[in-house]
C-alpha cells in the first residue's frame, strides 16, 4: 500500500523503514503535521498515517476522501484528534495502536512522581550551576502515603502495582470497571470525590472523553488535600491548565508534573528554543519551581516504537487484504470508553 506518514521525525522514519521489511508498503514521509494547509500532501495516498497532534477534523477529512484516502492509521492509542463521524460519512476507516508499551508510560509516570516528590529536576539544574545546597529540596517518603490512581487500564494498573507493592503506598484507584487483579492485590477502589480528597499524590490515566475533559479544574482542586501533587501522562485536556496555575499560585496545589498539555499541538516535538512561545499559560507553568513539564515523551522507548510500527504496518496490511481491522476505531469505541 502507498502510505503517507505525517509528523515524521528521524526516529519514526528509522523504525518504520526497518520494520516495513516484513510488509513491503510504499512509505512516503512528511515532516509537517497534517492540517488543512498540508492536506494536499496526502492526495493520491489510500492510507494516511498520523500521530497525536495531526488534525483529522471534518474539513481535513473531506479533502482526504476527495484525494482517495480510505484509511487513517494512527501511531497512537488516543483518537480524540479524529472526527469519527466525519470519517464514517466519507467512508474512511480509522485504526490505532491500542497498546504498545504500557510499561514505558507507567515507568515514566513513577519517574515523574519521584522527581516531583524529591525535587530531582531542581537539584539537577542547581548542580549544573555549581549550587550544591539542599535548601528548598526537602521532600517526603512515598512509603505510607496515599496515592490516587485515576483510571486502571493497562498503564494505570501497572502504576498502581508499582506504587503499592514497590513503594508501600496506600493506593486508591478509580475506574468504572475495577480490575479484579488489583483488588486481589489489596488495592482499594474509591469513588472519585473520595479519592481526590484523600490522596497526597494524584496521577491520571483515563481516556479523554466528554465526561473527563477538564476533570481537574477549580472545583476539583478545591477538594484536594492542601499541598497535594498532581501528575498527568494521559491526555492534556484532562486538566484545566489555567485553573491549575491559580492553584499553584495560592499554594493549594503542592506540585505538578505533566507530560501532556492541552495546547501542545504547536509546541511539543518541536525545537522552539530560538523562538518566542506565545502560550502564556504554559510559560507561567514553567516559571514555578514545583512544576515539571516534559514534552510527551512517556511513550518514547525502543520497545514502544517497534510495537507502534509493527501494529500500524500490520493494520495497513490487513486493510490492503480486505481483512477485518482488529484495531479499528468507531463511535462505539467511544461509547464504551470508561468515564471518571
Amino acid at each position: 500500500m502507498r502510505v503517507v506518514v505525517f509528523s515524521t521525525k528521524g526516529y519514526d522514519r528509522r523504525t518504520l523503514e526497518d520494520r516495513n521489511g516484513a510488509f513491503g508498503h510504499e512509505l512516503v514521509f512528511q515532516e509537517p503535521r497534517l492540517t488543512l494547509a498540508t492536506v494536499p500532501l496526502a492526495t493520491g495516498f489510500p492510507v494516511v498515517c498520523g500521530f497525536v497532534n495531526d488534525v483529522f477534523d471534518e474539513a481535513v477529512m473531506e479533502h482526504l476522501a476527495a484525494g482517495g484516502t480510505r484509511l487513517i492509521a494512527l501511531r497512537a492509542a488516543g483518537f480524540n484528534n479524529v472526527d469519527l463521524r466525519a470519517a464514517a460519512r466519507f467512508g474512511i476507516a480509522v485504526v490505532r495502536v491500542p497498546a504498545y508499551s504500557p510499561h514505558a508510560v507507567a515507568e515514566f509516570t513513577v519517574g515523574l512522581i519521584l522527581s516531583l516528590v524529591r525535587g530531582i529536576h531542581r537539584a539537577h539544574a542547581r548542580t549544573r550551576a555549581n549550587n550544591f545546597t539542599l535548601d528548598g529540596l526537602l521532600g517526603f517518603d512515598l512509603h505510607g502515603r496515599t496515592v490516587g490512581v485515576v483510571g486502571t487500564g493497562r498503564i494505570g494498573a501497572l502504576v498502581a502495582r508499582a506504587l503499592a507493592l514497590g513503594f508501600g503506598c496506600h493506593v486508591l484507584a478509580h475506574d468504572v470497571r475495577p480490575d479484579p487483579d488489583l483488588l486481589a492485590a489489596g488495592i482499594r477502589y474509591a469513588d472519585l470525590p473520595n479519592l481526590i480528597a484523600a490522596s497526597d499524590v494524584i496521577t491520571l490515566h483515563c481516556p479523554l472523553t466528554p465526561a473527563t475533559r477538564h476533570l481537574v479544574r477549580r472545583e476539583t482542586i478545591a477538594t484536594m488535600r492542601p499541598g497535594a501533587l498532581l501528575v498527568n501522562t494521559s491526555r492534556g485536556a484532562l486538566i484545566d491548565a489555567e485553573d491549575v496555575v491559580e492553584a499553584l499560585k495560592d499554594g493549594r496545589l503542592g506540585g505538578l508534573a505533566i507530560d501532556v498539555y492541552e495546547q501542545e499541538a504547536d509546541l511539543f516535538f518541536e525545537d522552539l528554543s530560538n523562538e518566542i512561545v506565545r502560550d502564556d499559560t504554559l510559560q507561567r507553568l514553567l516559571m514555578f519551581p514545583n512544576v515539571l513539564v516534559t514534552s510527551h515523551q512517556a511513550f518514547f522507548t525502543q520497545e514502544a516504537l517497534v510495537a507502534i510500527a509493527d501494529t500500524t504496518l500490520g493494520s495497513i496490511a490487513s486493510f490492503a487484504r480486505g481483512e477485518p481491522l482488529a484495531h479499528a476505531v468507531t463511535e462505539a469505541v467511544i461509547a464504551k470508553a470508561p468515564a471518571a
